[in-house]
């Protein structure tokens, strides 16, 4: 039994070793669930409006399902809509996809669904995407400047690095993995509260890709206990129906 279960744990470290190898060599870190923090997932939606939306588009969200967190129509429309856009709309991007094409490579995906699209060996889509905006590092030899330790050579540039600050990725110079990050300019924020922004982008993220997920969750457990309410009483009422038969 005790070689079973050694044989198990190394298996499981096996697979961890090429979860992390597939990701360039980095785990996933844990991203925080903020799915049911209302305040975090209303600046989770200033943050995609403000810093995402310019080139990424959430064709499925209407901007009016973010009533669904909390905010008014007037809110909606006074923070987080352009000129053009109306409150009934889908939140689309306006970049050109041609001119997207020759900036990045390739056109920047949409993002309504991109927190469950993500998830994999290494976690969920919202640990990925946690992980990967707070692996950005500076890269002159790319066309954007910026290169990613999650992603490498990804062709998305730092949008946030105001906020971040710019770095430099510290490899080692044998086996070339990834040792640790060098601060080079300091951003806006603190390292702690660029994490608590990216924590609430994520979970915003996360909330569009099923605004209903709480709901279900809530549902699901009612049920659960309605069934087993009802399993009770059916197994009293058949101990009881067959009690005088032989």
């Amino acid at each position: 039994m005790k070689k079973i279960i050694l044989s198990f744990i190394a298996a499981l470290g096996l697979v961890a070793g090429a979860a992390q190898a597939a990701t360039g060599g980095m785990a996933w870190d844990k991203a925080p669930n903020k799915t049911n923090d209302l305040p975090a997932l209303q600046n989770g939606a200033k943050l995609f409006v403000n810093y995402c939306l310019s080139c990424h588009s959430a064709a499925f969200m209407r901007y009016n399902r973010l009533k669904d967190i909390g905010l008014t129509e007037q809110q909606i429309k006074d923070n987080l809509l352009f000129t053009t856009e109306k409150i009934g709309e889908t939140m689309k991007s306006n970049i050109d996809p041609k001119q997207a094409k020759e900036w990045f490579g390739a056109n920047p995906p949409d993002l309504t669904v991109i927190a469950r699209s993500r998830a994999g060996a290494g976690g969920t889509g919202a640990d990925y995407l946690y992980t990967f905006l707070r692996s950005f590092y500076r890269d002159e030899a790319k066309a954007t400047g910026w290169n990613n330790v999650l992603f490498p050579n990804v062709g998305m540039p730092h949008a946030l690095w105001q906020l971040q600050g710019e770095r430099r990725a510290v490899f080692d110079e044998k086996t070339h993995a990834f040792k640790g990050w060098e601060q080079i300019t300091p951003g806006q924020l603190s390292a702690q509260d660029y994490d608590k922004q990216i924590a609430d982008l994520v979970g915003f993220l996360q909330w569009m890709g099923e605004p209903a997920q709480n709901t279900r969750v809530r549902i699901g457990v009612w049920v659960l206990v309605f069934l087993g309410v009802m399993t009770f009483f059916a197994w009293r009422l058949n101990a009881a129906f067959w009690k005088d038969v032989k």
